[in-house]
């Protein structure tokens, strides 16, 4: 159990990356905004508290293994990374220009720290799971960590590599499904039903924890939990708002594919105004606290 401090600072690193999660989506003017502000408390306690890594080593042997399946979300993947110190911060920057290490989608011999390439949705946790037995066979300590997308759950691979982890028991292997409940065409349960996803998890022989995405320390607790359990993989299914913390962009799937600028729904404010109020309400907390900036 961390403290109240330990907490809080967590929380504030998590919110200072999604500070500059907008400013690299700005500056490239295109890429995913709503995932990215939402997964971010998961990728902050992962990368500050969970993962076995170094990034002076970045592929030391017994690092763990951290498998983004749904790559269009790299912007908070890129970004928390920098800060972890795997790569300057300035080079945000560059994300999605030609000739940068931060392409669109994560390509795996571009920069070091990053495990697999992704793109196509539903392949990632086929890759978790070969990763995961090649580990048991070499009675290998780390661990492998998948991040998938409710949505690619639309893809049938996603479900024969459920079918298979639950099958050789890969109890080295976490995933955790970002239930955000958009993708790029609207509303999952609207677009293909996906719950009731727990029991369809526990159908194939995983350990399935459910909790918000946003509690930091329920966060920390789920992939302790799932240290322990030793006969089954686990799935952690993570309620989380997509577009956390600017709230033009919270639970609206049309931020999904598009960064601030470029489109303006019904109640956003104009283009030429959205990414200044979208770092002020970060920067404040949603006016919760006074902006140094004022």
């Amino acid at each position: 159990m961390l403290s109240a401090p330990e907490i809080k600072k967590l929380e504030e690193t998590a919110n200072n990356i999604r500070e500059d999660i907008i400013k690299m989506l700005v500056e490239a003017g295109s890429g995913h905004s709503a995932g990215p502000l939402g997964m971010e408390d998961i990728f902050t306690a992962l990368y500050f508290q969970i993962l076995n890594i170094d990034p002076k080593n970045p592929n030391m042997p017994d690092r763990d293994r951290l498998v983004l399946s749904n790559g269009h979300i790299c912007p908070v993947l890129y970004a928390t990374m920098a800060h972890r110190g795997f790569f300057p911060i300035s080079e945000l920057n560059s994300l999605r220009k030609l000739g940068s290490r931060l392409q669109g989608h994560p390509h795996r011999e571009a920069l070091l720290g990053l495990e697999t390439t992704s793109g196509p949705l539903g392949s990632g946790l086929s890759q978790a799971c070969g990763m995961a037995l090649a580990g048991r066979l070499d009675n290998a300590k780390w661990r492998v960590y998948a991040l998938l997308s409710d949505g690619e759950h639309d893809e049938g691979n996603t479900w024969e590599a459920i079918m298979f982890a639950g099958k050789y028991k890969l109890h080295n292997l976490t995933a955790l499904v970002d239930r955000n409940n958009i993708q790029i065409d609207g509303f999952t349960e609207d677009v293909m039903p996906l719950d009731d996803l727990k029991k369809k998890y526990e159908a194939f022989n995983w350990h399935v924890l459910e909790i918000d995405g946003h509690n930091i320390q329920a966060i920390i607790d789920a992939f302790g939990e799932a240290e322990t359990i030793f006969e089954r993989p686990t799935v952690i299914i993570a309620h989380t708002i997509p577009g956390k913390g600017v709230d033009f962009m919270e639970g609206h799937f049309e931020w999904h594919g598009s960064p601030p600028g470029t489109i303006q729904p019904v109640g956003a404010p104009a283009k030429g105004q959205q990414a200044k109020i979208a770092l002020a309400e970060l920067r404040t907390l949603g006016g919760k606290i006074k902006s140094e900036h004022e």
